[in-house]
């Protein structure tokens, strides 16, 4: 948890896919909150979080099922503001005395319209300014009788009780999902119940840079750190973040795995090492990993081989940092809450995650996780506000494993130049036509298939590759980037004519959830 001195808004999380867009939302207002899942918050949690208003978060669990997943009751006894969302708005009714049916045809997925009562809430100030308004829903079960002391403000064809309130208590409750960009007004109607819970919105990122610098000398006192730096925008911001704390006592070590794009390694060093004065280890080990990927194609084998190598190299260049006693990584908010289970079960595999999580008991190293409590996009904001250059903090995302998992099938050096070098063309073309920053990430693959093609009068046999480019709000969820056939076209003829190896370039337009965004 952050500093006290802020004030604090809970989100119990009840198992929705979205509980975190209701963070993200608070915190584009400033608001510092924290989502528990409901199982972990108990009376004894509340009384050492203190909060100055809660959330009940959505989930797939119906309140009519025995064991069915309920706050502590003490919540309604915070004399706090508490809103319900969906499975939190039944949840709310059911508890203080409502009733919760199961749908017979009052289900509602997808799209809504919700309408106003004659009485007016503040809850909803800036809503209605036409007779109805949009909102998404996402409920089989219904509320038929509201809780003792609430009213109805707003209604939709299968929830009779769409938006509810008690307003001598500050109870709200809504049946559909503000948080979500299909709820367009949704921003406002979280504006005003922070509002009239009375937060500050003093929850800012030269606040917080502040106050983090304070928490890490404090925590490091005068021993030494080491920070596995990658080049990506966290661990950026999290070196230079810690440098300007302990200066000197910082170690950064840059484990160049030979899958690096063009010159990336180059850049890394020059920007920590020259322009930032951080004292970085340039851990060239290209051939050991090459040489252990050598004839391998099964992505996940692949991805265990550098995640292994990774830590074993990290190790040894750590052990030449004389009284090193913690280590730095660059864990988000959304690393945090993806690692714990509202309901305590296992998640499914999607794929290995690259990061050094076995380091610190295998080492015997403490951890130093500066960002623990920020999500993506404030940590680009404290990134400028640390005086990292543009070109490094609006970087697209680029995988820990890197160009191993955009090249399908066996690794080779020399699929792994051309990769290089078509990579370099597409950004080098985004970059021209202005649209770098339009788009949440880019890159090649280079497919594991040669074809036959014709280039001049002469016969090709070479690969094909694969252009990718999506768009995505909060990494969630993500769709393709719908570039013009003009662009196309002119950036698959320069890497035809520019990059020998390939001839031939598709653009893949699939839409995917983020842990495949990647081709492996």
């Amino acid at each position: 948890m952050t500093d006290q001195s802020h004030d604090r808004l809970l989100i119990i999380d009840f198992g929705s896919q979205v509980t975190q867009l209701i963070a993200r939302r608070l915190r584009e207002l400033n608001v510092y909150c924290e989502i528990h899942p409901f199982n972990n918050v108990d009376d004894a949690f509340l009384a050492s979080f203190a909060p100055k208003a809660v959330i009940l978060s959505g989930g797939p669990a119906s309140v009519i099922d025995e064991g069915s997943p309920r706050p502590p009751h003490k919540v309604f006894d915070l004399n706090v503001p508490v809103l319900g969302i969906c499975y939190g708005q039944q949840v709310m009714m059911e508890v203080l005395g409502g009733k919760v049916e199961r749908g017979h045809g009052t289900a509602e997925f997808g799209r809504a319209y919700v309408t106003p009562t004659d009485t007016r809430l503040e809850l909803l100030q800036g809503w209605f300014a036409t007779e109805r308004e949009q909102v998404w829903m996402s409920h089989g079960d219904h509320v038929s009788k509201i809780a003792p002391g609430f009213e109805v403000f707003g209604t939709s064809p299968n929830a009779p009780f769409a938006i509810t309130g008690d307003t001598e208590r500050n109870f709200y409750a809504v049946q559909f999902h503000p948080e979500v960009h299909h709820t367009p007004n949704g921003l406002k109607l979280y504006e005003n119940f922070v509002r009239m819970a009375g937060f500050k919105g003093d929850w800012t990122m030269g606040a917080y840079r502040e106050e983090a610098i304070a928490k890490i000398r404090e925590q490091v006192g005068d021993k030494k750190v080491i920070c596995g730096l990658s080049g990506g925008v966290d661990s950026s911001v999290a070196a230079a973040l810690l440098h300007g704390a302990i200066g000197d006592q910082l170690t950064c070590v840059f484990v160049d795995h030979g899958l690096l794009r063009k010159n990336e390694a180059e850049e890394v060093v020059e920007m920590f090492r020259d322009n930032m004065n951080l004292h970085v280890i340039h851990a060239d080990e290209a051939e050991l990993f090459l040489g252990e990927l050598e004839g391998q194609s099964d992505p996940e084998t692949k991805r265990k081989i550098i995640g292994r190598l990774f830590i074993d190299v990290f190790q040894k260049y750590a052990k030449e940092i004389e009284g090193a006693d913690f280590l730095a990584q660059g864990t988000l908010y959304p690393d945090v809450i993806e690692s714990v289970s509202f309901s305590g079960g296992p998640s499914v595999t999607i794929k290995s995650h690259h990061n050094v999580g076995g380091l610190p008991e295998k080492m015997g190293l403490k951890l130093v996780e500066p960002l623990r409590e920020l999500f993506k996009d404030e940590v680009r904001v404290l990134g400028r506000e640390l005086g990292l250059p543009p070109s490094f903090i609006g970087r697209h995302p680029f995988p820990g494993p890197g160009l191993a998992i955009r090249c399908p099938g066996e690794i080779t050096r020399a699929k792994l130049d051309i990769l290089r070098e078509a990579d370099a063309v597409y950004i080098d073309q985004i970059r021209k036509h202005g649209l770098y920053d339009d788009i949440w990430q880019a890159f090649v693959a280079i497919l594991p298939v040669r074809t036959v093609g014709v280039m001049g009068d002469g016969r090709t046999y070479d690969y094909a590759c694969a252009l990718r480019a999506v768009t995505s709000v909060d990494g969630m969820t993500a769709d393709y980037y719908p570039f013009s056939h003009e662009f196309l076209g002119e950036t698959a003829t320069r890497i035809i004519n520019e990059v020998p190896g390939i001839n031939r370039v598709t653009y893949d337009i699939t839409s995917k959830p983020p842990g495949t965004i990647e081709w492996e």
